[in-house]
C-alpha cells in the first residue's frame, strides 16, 4: 500500500500498522519523530463524502510544511505540543486540544515549535459535502480553527485506520460516521464556550445589517445598487449607510465593492482560463480597467501579477509533490 504523508504526498510504501521512527539527527528534544497513516483502500471516490486518508505523526521540531495549495480538505487535531498555522490571512499558535482546519485552494502553512513539537492527528476529506459538514464542526475557510480541549474528537480517527487497514468493504461508511462523530464533538465544545457569554438579543439595527449583507453575498454578481437595496428593506439610503458604516467599519458601498474584488481574487487563483475581463464581469464589475484599479487599492498589485505568483506557487507545489520524500 503506497503510503501519503499528512499533506497528501504520495511516498514509497511503508507499514502502516506500526510507528516508524524517523531519524533527523534532532538534538534539541527526546522525542521520538514517528509517522503513521493508513490511506482508503476504496478506489471510487463518493460524491457526497469521501475520507481518503487518515495518519499521526509526532513531527520534529521545527518541522514545516508549506507555504502550498490543497485540493482536498485537510484537517489536524493536535494531541500535545504546539505551533503555528498561518494562512493568507492570520497566524495562530494552537496546543493540544486545537484543531485547524485546511481548505482547498487556500495558501497555508504550518511549522512545529522547535521546543514542543506537535503531535497531531489528521484526515483527508473529498466530496460536495464536505464544506457542510466542517461547518457544522464551527471550521470554514474564514474560521479555520476551533479549541476543543478535554473533548474525545480525535478518538474517532482511530477506529477510521483500523477499518482502512483491514480493508474491510464499509471503511468509507465507517470514516464518514467517524467523521460526523468528530464534527458533532467539536459542535458540543463551541456550544458549551458559547454558553459562558451570552448573547444579546439582536435589535432592530442588528437585524437591518444583517439582512444587508445578506443580500449584497448573494447579489454581488449583479448590478446591485445602494438604491435597490433601500428600496427593498424599505428605508432611506442615508439611514441605511449610516446604520452600516457604525456595525461593520465602512460604507454598505465599500463593502460591496471589497466582496466583488475578493470574489475576484477566488477566481484569479481557481479559474486561470479566465481573462481579468470575464472575472470581472462574473462579480458584477463590467470595466476591466476599474476591477483592476480596485484589486490594487486593496492588494497593492495588479490581477495579473496575484495570477502569476499564484501560478508560480502552485507549479513549486506540484512539482514538489511530485518527487519529494516524506519529510
Amino acid at each position: 500500500m503506497n503510503s501519503i504523508t499528512d499533506d497528501g504526498q504520495n511516498s514509497s510504501p511503508l507499514n502502516a500498522d506500526l510507528m516508524l521512527p524517523l531519524d533527523e539527527g534532532n538534538s534539541r528534544t527526546n522525542t521520538l519523530d514517528t509517522y503513521e497513516v493508513s490511506t482508503n483502500p476504496s478506489a471510487a471516490e463518493q460524491d457526497g463524502l469521501h475520507v481518503l486518508f487518515t495518519g499521526e505523526s509526532q513531527t520534529k521540531p521545527g518541522h514545516k510544511l508549506g507555504p502550498k495549495f490543497y485540493d482536498y480538505y485537510l484537517l489536524h487535531h493536535v494531541i500535545d505540543g504546539c505551533g503555528e498555522f498561518a494562512t493568507e490571512s492570520r497566524t495562530y499558535k494552537l496546543g493540544p486540544g486545537d484543531a485547524f482546519l485546511i481548505t482547498p485552494n487556500q495558501l497555508v502553512s504550518y511549522v512545529s515549535n522547535p521546543h514542543h513539537p506537535w503531535r497531531y492527528q489528521w484526515i483527508a476529506v473529498k466530496g460536495n459535502q464536505a464544506e457542510s459538514i466542517f461547518r457544522q464542526g464551527g471550521l470554514t475557510t474564514e474560521q479555520p480553527v476551533v479549541h476543543c480541549s478535554g473533548t474525545l474528537a480525535a478518538t474517532w480517527m482511530q477506529p477510521i485506520r483500523t477499518a482502512f487497514q483491514a480493508r474491510e468493504h464499509t471503511c468509507n461508511l465507517t470514516a464518514v460516521g467517524c467523521l460526523h462523530l468528530m464534527m458533532a464533538a467539536y459542535a458540543s465544545q463551541q456550544q458549551r464556550v458559547d454558553e459562558l457569554v451570552p448573547l444579546k438579543p439582536e435589535n432592530e439595527a442588528q437585524q437591518i445589517v444583517r439582512h444587508m449583507i445578506r443580500m449584497m453575498s448573494t447579489q454581488y454578481a449583479h448590478p446591485f445598487t445602494m438604491e435597490q437595496m433601500a428600496s427593498s428593506l424599505g428605508y432611506n439610503r442615508a439611514y441605511l449607510s449610516r446604520l452600516f458604516k457604525q456595525a461593520a467599519g465602512m460604507s454598505p458601498v465599500t463593502f460591496l465593492l471589497k466582496l466583488r474584488i475578493d470574489k475576484g481574487r477566488l477566481l484569479l487563483r481557481e479559474r486561470p482560463e479566465l481573462t481579468v475581463e470575464q472575472i470581472a464581469a462574473s462579480v458584477g464589475i463590467p470595466d476591466a480597467l476599474y476591477f483592476s484599479k480596485q484589486f490594487r487599492r486593496f492588494y497593492q498589485q495588479a490581477p495579473t501579477q496575484y495570477r502569476k505568483q499564484v501560478m508560480h506557487v502552485k507549479q513549486e507545489h506540484s512539482s514538489s509533490s511530485s518527487s519529494s520524500p516524506i519529510k
